[in-house]
């Protein structure tokens, strides 16, 4: 029969053994010791001036003065002398000085970390987390902070074609989605009901451009609510340059202004043309009464030409020679015709201002 006890050393009582409790009140003493153990500090090496019955210490490897002799093992104060106890693998005791525990392995003391969250099948807080939802958070809001600088959230998804992105639901039913899904372009969807989807804005991955149903799907579209494009829509940009059209559409900016030896020119982008120049014609040379007379004509090459096949509407006013009219016709697209005509025989120039209006598209 064994004296002590195989993992405390606790001393059994013998048959027919003499003063039975002396050997009860060793395994008593020692079981004090070891249950529920706390010591006064971890790998203490020098003994204290005035101990108090039942304090503990957990000795280092070369402890000194009455602990000498006795490293790596329990020092526990007990009945006025040191009692020495060798603990065993995977006791545990706690630090009374910082409050943490210690694991015993081999021959020294580990600190027990908290339990590590490594590759956990799933947690949740307040909510029970699924397969498919390995994190479940039930709360009125989830802060993710920093630590001293910035913050990044990450979604990673394994290839272009799979699904990154951050849904929105009403009863669990989705109602709007936003992220790279099925593709790396970044785009916005919304839905009423959760099964019916539109995309409302896409970011293409390679340029950056936007389409969408919230982006204005043509020159002539004009759907409330949609986002302009740069290409149909007009700005400060796109105000004043070179005009265009392409099927009765706009396709370049809204005035176009220009001047040339022949005069000025302003072109609309709805096909409208405004043509300006001061001219000096010829002066009326023969007085006939009724019958007025005048010089031979002027011609005006526009300075931009009109719509082939058209004719503009050709004004002209005197700037001199308050009784001199003017006759003024548009011979063509390209060029206008004026003649300076009065009542009475004049030897000065006629000058005037002459204005032609026509399309230019």
């Amino acid at each position: 029969m064994q004296d002590l006890s195989p993992r405390l050393s606790l001393p059994f009582i013998l048959p027919s053994q003499a003063q039975k409790h002396v050997t009860h009140n060793e395994a008593l003493t020692r079981l004090d010791i070891a249950t529920q153990l706390a010591v006064e500090a971890i790998g203490a090496t020098t003994p204290p001036s005035a101990p108090q019955a039942g304090q503990v210490w957990a000795l280092g490897p070369a402890p000194t003065g009455d602990w000498a002799g006795e490293g790596d093992r329990l020092a526990a104060f007990v009945n006025e002398s040191w009692l020495f106890v060798t603990p065993g693998e995977g006791w545990r005791a706690l630090d009374l000085g910082d409050g943490r525990l210690y694991r015993r392995a081999g021959t020294g003391w580990e600190l027990l970390a908290p339990p590590l969250l490594d590759n956990l099948d799933g947690v949740g807080i307040n909510a029970s987390s699924d397969s498919t939802n390995r994190l479940a958070v039930s709360a009125a809001a989830t802060l993710l902070t920093h630590e001293g600088a910035g913050h990044q959230l990450k979604i990673n998804k394994a290839a272009p074609g799979d699904t990154a992105s951050l849904l929105f639901q009403t009863g669990f039913g989705g109602r709007a989605e936003m992220g790279t899904s099925g593709s790396d372009d970044f785009a916005v969807k919304v839905s009423a009901d959760g099964a019916s989807w539109t995309t409302a804005l896409s970011l293409d991955a390679a340029s950056g451009l936007a389409t969408g149903a919230a982006v204005q799907q043509a020159a002539d579209d004009v759907t409330p609510g949609r986002l302009a494009r740069a290409d149909y829509a007009y700005g400060p940009g796109n105000l004043l340059g070179p005009v265009g059209q392409s099927a009765g559409l706009p396709t370049g900016a809204v005035i176009e202004r220009g001047a040339t030896a022949d005069g000025e020119y302003v072109r609309l982008a709805d096909g409208t043309q405004i043509c300006r120049q001061t001219l000096t014609l010829d002066a009326p040379d023969t007085g006939l009464g009724a019958l007025f007379a005048g010089a031979a004509e002027t011609a005006w090459a526009y300075p931009a030409g009109f719509l082939a096949g058209t004719q503009p509407t050709l004004t002209a006013s005197a700037t001199t020679l308050s009784d001199t009219w003017i006759a003024a016709r548009a011979g063509d697209a390209a060029t206008g015709h004026l003649r300076a005509m009065a009542a009475t025989s004049s030897t000065t120039a006629a000058e005037v201002t002459v204005t032609a209006i026509g399309r230019w598209a």
